[in-house]
């Protein structure tokens, strides 16, 4: 039977093993004394080359370091990091009535002309839901950024041979689509919707690559809860770009192949949040700006909106992301120490993101949402959660965020400064922006997908999990 193989201090082990019943005393303890030498060594060693040691000083931060050799400290959460080279997508060359062609009617006619970074459209300044789940057009620009093989920040590049690629993106702009095509469900133009969905599956099935896996490696946005909402079911296989899993069946969407991708913010980011005493300056306790009349579990709202009046330093408001609106959240959350974020229709919203990119420390009320980016990001760190049930206790919300200490909220103000660049879209795409983050992801999820297509190819009966 093969061991598992200890990789630090391995060999002395099993050497030690070895000759143990011929080492006399004495020899042992030298043994002993020669390793914490090597130890102290490789230590050293190691503090240098990382910058763990000052030149001709001790510091605090090569402490850190010198730790992180043996343990992680537990205060200190791992940064993002990009392991190995970048993720190689193969993107489909589509007719530009799938993607560009519904941000305007100037670019439905030159489905001739290939996209690239030069005629690539810029996103138009949209309002409310189009900007919101944009996700899908921000993932395509990357792909089109043409100094992507060669900037080191991008985590995925754009592959021409369809045999050299890692997974294949299908940049159609179901969200758009919805949005634009009837989003209201019972306008006749729905049925542009649908027939674009019916057309993508058309050209998905006649591709071999789709074929080869069933569409398992395939990467398909479809952000806003309504995208592809006719045929969803289709495409069960692929690596879905969501914002949630409020309208997906479990049989459906999941978190083991699909990634959750966040909503872009509505509201400016805080660039110059450099208050010496923020704590202070925001003298809003817990700030809400929305629509209180929601669906499933986003009734919670209405009932919130009672709880919480009566309180002064508490600002519970009724709104829509007008301009107007969305100028007023953005002067409320910039007050405010938190931001409650209760479930929309779905268990998510882009209030959340429009409190991280504000610094207003997030209070999280849901009891089934998911997050983006939470295989590197601790939201524990600078969010507040409370479950429906908590929340809906008279006084129970308020009374816990008056409990939070100074130096804890500052410690979290702190690190929402520090992770706020993950949460936002940008082109050219910048080194752990949203995007790049997002494609992180769904390079997480290539290992699990190529073990289901092997398998699969050699199964001789059903699966038997």
């Amino acid at each position: 039977m093969v061991k598992p193989f200890n990789c630090f201090g391995g060999a002395f082990l099993h050497l030690h093993r070895r000759n143990h019943e011929n080492l006399a005393p004495e020899m042992i303890g030298k043994a002993v004394i020669s390793l914490v030498i090597f130890l102290v060594t490789v230590f050293i060693t190691y503090s240098i080359t990382t910058g763990g040691l000052g030149s001709g000083r001790f510091s605090t931060v090569g402490l850190k370091s010198q730790l992180s050799f043996f343990s992680l400290p537990k205060n200190d959460p791992p940064l993002p990091c990009r392991t190995g080279s970048p993720l190689r997508v193969f993107m489909y060359d589509l007719p530009k009535r799938f993607n560009v062609g519904m941000m305007s009617s100037k670019f439905a006619g030159y489905d001739n002309s290939p996209l690239n970074a030069r005629n690539l459209p810029m996103w138009p300044q949209y309002a409310g839901l189009h900007q919101q789940h944009s996700v899908e057009y921000w993932m395509m620009a990357s792909l089109l950024y043409e100094n992507a093989t060669v900037d080191e920040s991008s985590e995925a590049v754009r592959v021409s041979n369809p045999d050299a690629a890692d997974v294949f993106f299908v940049p159609f702009f179901s969200s758009l689509s919805f949005n634009t095509h009837g989003k209201n469900m019972t306008d006749p133009d729905t049925e542009i919707d649908r027939q674009l969905q019916v057309d993508i599956l058309e050209i998905l099935r006649e591709s071999n690559y789709w074929q080869r896996t069933c569409g398992r490696d395939h990467v398909i946005p479809m952000h806003h809860p309504n995208a592809f909402r006719f045929l969803r079911e289709e495409v069960n296989a692929s690596i879905l770009i969501v914002a949630d899993f409020g309208r997906y069946s479990k049989s459906m969407a999941n978190l083991r192949k699909d990634v959750v991708a966040p909503y872009m913010h509505v509201v400016k980011s805080f660039i110059d949040d450099d208050s010496p005493n923020p704590f202070k300056s925001r003298t809003t306790l817990l700030f809400f700006r929305g629509r209180t009349v929601r669906k499933a579990e986003g009734k919670v709202r209405a009932k919130l909106e009672k709880i919480l009046k009566g309180y002064e330093d508490v600002h519970f408001e009724a709104g829509y992301a007008t301009g107007e609106g969305i100028n007023a959240s953005t002067k409320g959350m910039r007050t405010s120490k938190f931001c409650l974020h209760p479930a929309g229709d779905t268990p998510s919203s882009n209030r959340l993101f429009d409190a991280i990119v504000s610094h207003c420390v997030p209070v999280i009320i849901s009891d089934h949402i998911e997050l983006p980016f939470e295989t590197e990001l601790d939201y524990s760190k600078f969010s507040v959660f409370f479950s429906v049930k908590e929340a809906l206790v008279p006084g129970y919300i308020v009374e816990e965020l008056r409990k939070v200490s100074e130096e804890r909220w500052v410690e979290m103000w702190r690190r929402l400064k520090e992770i706020a660049h993950h949460y936002e879209y940008e082109f050219p795409p910048k080194k752990d922006d949203a995007v790049n983050m997002v494609w992180r992801e769904v390079r997480s999820k290539v290992p699990a997908e190529r073990l289901a297509v092997n398998r699969n190819r050699r199964l001789k009966v059903r699966d038997w999990w």
